[in-house]
């Protein structure tokens, strides 16, 4: 398997008014993973901590429909922070798993922007002049900065060891960790479907 990277997680994501959009995406055109087929999929959250591990872990196995396990009933927290792939290797191999499905903070990045202010007048009564003098109220433009999260979902197959898909989303100022999991899952899942591509 590819090198597990120990990234920092969704603990930190503190902020408001969550907006999620996948801003790219490849598959695999030879590839494909039918909704009859026999999966089962190994979930694995790569964060800093073991909590946000798990909320993000247990949010994505609902949505496999029984065919998904989370990585921390079987990769304790030492193991994956050892990031060593024979432990990896090894869990796929005895559990069985034809999948594993993962997901990574990419990247943190601040964005600031500047609001216009607003303008609003009113040209009724004693002529125009009067109204545009009298009746004009102004409200200031002002800066903001919002902080994008760049959350990277890849999904490979374990015999062979093999990408099969991915893809990045953007979330502008998540709020709460399991709100933006699963905004998150159900762009990603909409996405997969549209690709003809989806692990049910």
């Amino acid at each position: 398997m590819k090198k597990l990277l120990i990234i920092l997680g969704f603990s930190s994501l503190m902020a408001c008014g969550p907006s999620t959009e996948i801003v790219k995406s490849w598959r695999d055109p030879a590839s494909m993973i039918s909704e009859s087929g026999t999966q089962k999929i190994l979930v694995l959250g790569l964060v800093k901590d073991e909590s946000s591990r798990r909320i993000i872990e247990d949010n994505l196995v609902k949505r496999q429909n029984g065919k998904g396990v989370a990585s921390y009933t079987i990769l304790t927290e030492e193991m994956l922070k050892a990031a060593k792939e024979d432990h990896l290797d090894e869990e796929l191999l005895k559990g069985g798993f034809t999948h594993i499905l993962m997901v990574r903070l990419a990247d943190i990045e601040k964005e600031t922007s500047y609001v216009p202010g607003t303008t609003t007048g009113y040209y009724g009564g004693y002529g125009r002049f009067y109204g545009y003098g009298a009746g004009m109220y102004s409200s200031p433009g002002y800066y903001q900065e919002d902080k994008n999260y760049y959350v990277e979902t890849a999904v490979y197959s374990i015999n062979p060891n093999k990408l099969l898909w991915t893809a990045t989303t953007k979330t502008v100022n998540p709020s709460k960790m399991d709100k933006t999991i699963n905004e998150i899952a159900d762009i990603i899942g909409d996405k997969m479907r549209k690709d003809g591509f989806y692990i049910k």
